[in-house]
């Protein structure tokens, strides 16, 4: 079987994690691995602070924790994303609002946000889907127009920029997953990262019970989101390479693209001109034209050894969510069109040409004669 991931994890990213057991940084309470690779990790993103928590999830929840919103506000999001973007919001008592994708890079469609906001809105958190930025320039005009927070939802778009810029330095807060198929791995983990000094004290407060002085008063509820140093001493490890992790990730990318280009009924993924596009996963539609449809396609690679993972549940669409008080079903219909169209192929950086071509060559054997 050909994994849809695989994580680079290598001897070095071993000795870092031995180096700091031994020393005892098996907590996220002690020695020096968890302080540096936040500030390791937030100077790569161009933020002025870093906070690691526990997962990338944890990171969302406890970043709009920090804002302080009231119950019942509503906070714009991506409508196809990862559930985790919208329990962040659910998780602290607001109400999540889909914003549904366009077209062209699958991320939320700048053209209808304004139209979503009302007197509840407090927030946008924008999802830099599969690896392709948001376009932070147009969105942040909007979100000042309108007084809105902002969170970037990083999780699958570590080193993406826009117009040069890194993805995670534009927002309030920005979130990043450190999970076994991103970028960079710490095995769970995840950080917040902003510009803001007073922020990150309340997410620091925030991330460790919310201890305060006397240790054991507490005057807010807090949270047990930290990360341990050893997985910070993996994380620093990783970083380390994350630009030779993303020159292969942009290589499989490439040749996807090159044995894909004439391929009828699968569109490829894109890279506007102003974008980096990361390539977390190499993600298509499979569109009318190939002759058999997404799930089809799917099992049947799945049969010849090939695995690969369908796009995610729109936000519109969650019971769960359409059963919260308060909920707006606004209607998405290009996620729900990619929901029912997309997946995503292996996208391993350690993917061999021989391995790419394997998996291309069983995706057009499966596609039907024309008679």
């Amino acid at each position: 079987m050909i994994p849809v991931y695989e994580p680079v994890v290598d001897e070095e990213d071993v000795e870092a994690v031995a180096a700091a057991v031994r020393a005892g940084e098996i907590s996220g309470s002690f020695g020096e691995n968890l302080p540096a690779f936040e500030r390791e990790f937030a100077d790569y993103v161009g933020a002025a602070h870093g906070v690691a928590v526990s997962s990338g999830t944890t990171a969302l929840e406890l970043a709009v924790s920090a804002l302080g919103l009231e119950p019942g506000s509503e906070i714009l999001v991506s409508a196809c994303t990862n559930i985790a973007t919208a329990l962040c919001v659910y998780r602290n008592g607001c109400v999540p609002v889909p914003v549904d994708s366009e077209a062209v890079t699958w991320n939320l469609d700048l053209d209808l946000l304004e139209s979503l906001v009302t007197e509840r809105t407090r927030a946008v958190i924008p999802v830099h889907l599969f690896g392709h930025p948001v376009d932070m320039d147009r969105l942040l005009e909007i979100a000042d127009r309108h007084g809105l927070a902002v969170i970037e939802d990083c999780a699958e778009a570590h080193g993406a920029a826009v117009r040069g810029r890194r993805v995670g330095s534009f927002g309030h807060l920005a979130c990043f997953s450190f999970y076994a198929n991103k970028v960079i791995t710490t095995g769970e983990g995840g950080m917040v990262v902003t510009q803001d000094p007073a922020l990150a004290e309340r997410l620091r407060l925030l991330r460790n019970l919310a201890f305060q002085t006397p240790r054991f008063y507490h005057e807010q509820p807090g949270y047990n989101f930290r990360l341990t140093g050893m997985q910070a001493a993996l994380g620093r490890a990783q970083l380390r390479k994350i630009d030779r992790i993303l020159e292969r990730k942009r290589l499989v990318a490439e040749t996807y693209d090159e044995l894909l280009e004439d391929v009828e009924g699968i569109r490829r993924p894109v890279e506007l001109p102003w974008a980096r596009n990361v390539y977390w996963m190499y993600a298509i539609e499979v569109e009318d034209g190939f002759g058999l449809s997404r799930d089809e396609l799917a099992r049947q690679l799945a049969e010849r050894g090939v695995e690969s993972r369908t796009f995610f549940c729109p936000m519109n669409l969650q019971p769960f969510l359409r059963s919260q008080p308060g909920f707006r079903d606004v209607p998405c219909p290009v996620a729900e069109g990619l929901w029912a169209r997309g997946c995503y192929l292996p996208s391993s950086p350690t993917l061999t040409r021989a391995e790419i071509e394997s998996v291309v060559a069983t995706i057009c054997a499966l596609r039907p004669v024309a008679v």
